[in-house]
């Protein structure tokens, strides 16, 4: 039987620096857990656009197609904001994701005890926070058409559309509920019902499959906005959220922040199932590519980190090690290790992002 196998996209900015600590524990569980994976390795964003003219070379989309899982670092930075829409480095992420045909997009935002107090609330409003953010991505109005700026009288027009089929909203919702059937069996989907005719038809889909489906999991409706401010009053009321592409990207961003820092977010975006049985999927960490920092070892890690954790989870059937490698992680913050990112507390330890790296290491070998 052949080794799972994995493409590592490192990106621009941070992205190569955390992608090395990523490196080092993918060579540990080779080494100490007999779980050796394929790592193949290839450009994605600027770093692809310098070497080929655009943002994701065809040879690296059909890398991605073929592997059991792909992990990126991040992409773009300040020397390619005058490059052509078509060739921004964000370009080549959006292609990965709508070509591999990444339609859930799971966005977890858990508040380690350590880090209660770096979030903006209260510290018993985040204490023990862990809920999940499933986000259609692959649809709505990024992708939908008629989109453009258009001359219109004596003014132009900007145009964007939202769209969605009973298929695409079906299909987000059962990854939602399934979700929840592997945490606390509760879903809450948010929409605009109120004002807009496709969160009628988002509300009326759910709901079905729901009934259909899902009847043991208890399903509540909310408006995105009232949503939005629930998540700022009482997070923990939630536990897995399903909404739309342009919602789940406002309500993930803000639910991020409740944890204090962005370095400390992994996500995933899953497909549908391969021949082997297993998702398409692609892991990477919600922070962006951070020029201002690259290549000074200022980065956090643990995002890109707690994102293979995601893969051994969701991809490669590895809850058990995957739980290793986070608790491993909340050890080294228990212990006050701090990057520069989550530095300001009294007694906090000042790491680099290898020395991170090389903590979490010694974490894990703890564990056997």
């Amino acid at each position: 039987m052949s080794n799972p196998s994995l493409l590592i996209l490192a990106g621009d900015g941070i992205g190569p620096e955390v992608m090395t600590e990523v490196k080092k524990i993918i060579n540990w569980y080779g080494e100490k857990r007999d779980m050796p994976f394929d790592v193949s390795e290839d450009l994605v964003g600027g770093s692809a656009y310098d070497a080929h003219g655009t943002p994701l070379h065809d040879d690296t989309m059909a890398k991605a197609q073929e592997v059991d899982a792909v992990l990126l670092g991040a992409v773009g930075g300040p020397q390619y904001d005058s490059l052509d829409f078509s060739v921004k480095p964000e370009r080549g992420l959006l292609r990965l994701r709508k070509e591999m045909d990444l339609f859930a997009n799971l966005r977890p935002a858990q508040c380690f005890d350590a880090l209660a107090d770096f979030s903006s609330l209260k510290k018993d409003v985040v204490a023990g926070l862990d809920i999940m953010i499933v986000r259609e991505l692959t649809s709505g109005i990024y992708f939908g058409e008629p989109r453009g700026i258009i001359e219109e009288g004596n003014e132009r027009v900007g145009i964007n559309t939202q769209r969605y089929t009973e298929s695409e909203i079906a299909r987000v919702a059962r990854s939602a509920f399934e979700m929840a059937r592997r945490r606390n069996n509760k879903v809450c989907s948010m929409e605009k019902a109120n004002v807009m005719e496709s969160g009628i038809l988002w509300r009326d889909v759910v709901t079905e499959i729901h009934q259909a489906e899902y009847p043991d999991v208890e399903l509540s409706h909310m408006y995105a906005d009232a949503g939005a401010m629930q998540l700022c009053r009482w997070p923990k009321q939630f536990d897995v959220i399903v909404t739309d592409n342009l919602f789940g990207d406002l309500l993930s961003d803000a639910a991020a922040m409740l944890t204090g820092s962005l370095g400390m977010l992994p996500s995933a975006s899953l497909g549908a199932p391969m021949a082997n049985g297993r998702p398409k999927a692609l892991y990477e960490p919600v922070h962006g590519s951070a020029p201002d920092i690259a290549g000074q070892g200022k980065a956090n890690p643990i995002a890109c980190v707690l994102s293979f954790a995601m893969a051994l989870r969701y991809s490669f059937d590895q809850g058990a090690e995957a739980d290793r490698l986070e608790n491993a992680v909340e050890k080294v913050l228990a212990d006050g290790l701090r990057t520069a990112d989550l530095l300001g507390e009294e007694g906090a330890q000042p790491v680099s992002t290898s020395e991170m790296g090389d903590a979490i290491i010694a974490a894990l070998d703890a564990s056997l």
